[in-house]
């Protein structure tokens, strides 16, 4: 086992970008002050959602969603042995972990899609509530997701945030990444950078 690269650039950048925007949109939302920093920081979550649809597909062998497609027994068997003290290791998402991101990924869209309708006055005070209501499910997902995480990372011994951060994972050598994949980055920023402009500006 040693150090391999295992999360690229794009994947990175968009995650920590991801947890920033629905954090401020989040913290934002009771206040009409701090509307338009809500709706900004809104459709710049979907800009980082749309980037992640596509890196999903085009991005490094982990970034895929081919790479993380469990089944509810392979979920069970995952969580079962995390239960007892013994997880499987996974040098990717592992298979809880993988039905957490789609979680976010299908939340963050109806947030979002819901966010914009409510902004656009389409519907009424129901759509609000859908909105508010999904926002609070999904940030009980992003709980759960980073409780697994501390988890993880105390069973594995294996700090899964600073992986997020660097890239880097325990593993064998031949099951890493070969590039970071740097410049998509250009693409990432400048889907999330229109997204907020789209916003700033509606």
């Amino acid at each position: 086992m040693e150090k391999i690269l295992v999360w690229d650039i794009p994947t990175r950048i968009g995650h920590w970008l991801l947890v920033t925007a629905f954090a401020v949109s989040y913290l934002s939302g009771d206040s009409e002050t701090w509307r338009l920093v809500h709706v900004t920081a809104g459709f710049a979550v979907g800009g980082v959602l749309a980037f992640r649809l596509f890196w999903g597909m085009a991005g490094t062998r982990y970034a895929r969603f081919s790479s993380f497609l469990f089944s509810p027994r392979e979920v069970f068997s995952y969580l079962r042995g995390l239960l007892q003290g013994k997880p499987g290791h996974w040098v990717g998402h592992n298979p809880a972990g993988s039905y957490a991101i789609y979680a976010l990924l299908l939340l963050g869209l109806a947030v979002v899609g819901s966010g914009w309708a409510v902004y656009a006055d389409v519907g009424g005070d129901w759509l609000e509530e859908v909105h508010d209501t999904l926002s609070y499910v999904m940030l009980g997902v992003v709980g759960i997701h980073v409780a697994g995480v501390a988890v993880s990372s105390r069973l594995h011994h294996e700090n899964l945030v600073r992986s997020m951060i660097t890239g880097y994972k325990n593993g064998r050598r031949e099951e890493g990444i070969a590039s970071g994949k740097g410049l998509w980055i250009i693409l990432l920023l400048g889907l999330v950078m229109s997204a907020a402009a789209a916003g700033l500006l509606s």
